[in-house]
């Protein structure tokens, strides 16, 4: 896919993300936009036919929804019913694959990657050759359950594993280094027999294929991308600001981010 494509995929996403916000007067905004670019880069670029995804950060499940439903896994017009009265789709990714694509429900922070550990780990016994990717954040990282599932994928050298950490420095309360400094974060992974790389600029498409295209596949280790991202990206008014973690849009706040994703 050329780079063209990809970013009018993105612009198309980032549209209809912000009005669906704004139609179910919602938060969790910036949430989703520090993690969109991954996902749109991991469905439109890296996964293959048969892998498989969870979203450990559930709140942000919106992003996955709109990505879903632009790669075709679900007709579009189904993303009208979010957050309504007997939807599927909503706030937090539903269980009972109610959701094509959603292998399991995520909302508590720490539970993902023991999910995505146990189906790496239990293609040894099925003999299924698909990856399993799982994307993180810096809350899931405060969480010992997290690195439970590190530690066992790590000591089973799962290399079908591949986890994505959406490190945007911001979290429910506050700066990750003031709630758990989680730095030097890379080192950790590393300790836990991962092998790690870094997107610089992980909402970036670039920098994302790099840090995806030098893990070393041959390493018998599970794969770590640790994409330094932004939270808020690409609506200025919320990047790197704590409470565009739960505020809904005003309508003329909408207009202005409508503005400046057209832009």
């Amino acid at each position: 896919m050329k780079d063209k494509n990809i970013e009018i995929i993105k612009k198309e996403c980032l549209l209809k993300l912000l009005s669906l916000y704004k139609k179910a007067n919602a938060g969790h905004i910036a949430a989703s936009l520090s993690c969109i670019d991954l996902l749109i880069y991991l469905f439109f670029r890296e996964m293959k036919e048969g892998d498989k995804f969870i979203l450990s950060k559930g709140h942000a499940a919106l992003a996955l929804y709109v990505v879903l439903a632009k790669k075709g896994f679900f007709p579009e017009e189904e993303l009208d019913t979010y957050y309504n009265d007997g939807t599927f789709l909503a706030a937090h990714p539903p269980c009972g694959k109610k959701v094509n694509g959603i292998v399991f429900g995520t909302g508590s922070l720490g539970h993902g990657l023991s999910l995505a550990t146990g189906i790496a780990f239990s293609n040894r016994f099925s003999g299924k050759k698909f990856i399993t990717y799982c994307i993180v954040s810096d809350g899931d990282c405060n969480e010992g359950s997290t690195w439970e599932a590190a530690l066992f994928a790590g000591q089973h050298k799962l290399s079908n594993l591949v986890v994505i950490m959406d490190n945007n420095g911001l979290q429910g309360f506050g700066r990750s280094e003031d709630v758990i400094n989680l730095e030097p974060i890379a080192d950790k992974w590393r300790a836990f027999n991962f092998d790690v790389r870094i997107a610089s600029s992980g909402n970036n498409f670039e920098s994302i294929g790099q840090a995806f295209d030098s893990l070393d596949k041959n390493s018998g280790k599970p794969g770590m991308i640790i994409a330094r991202t932004v939270k808020g990206n690409s609506v200025s008014y919320m990047e790197n600001k704590m409470e565009w973690h739960y505020l809904p849009m005003s309508d003329e706040q909408y207009r202005e981010a409508i503005k400046e994703i057209q832009h």
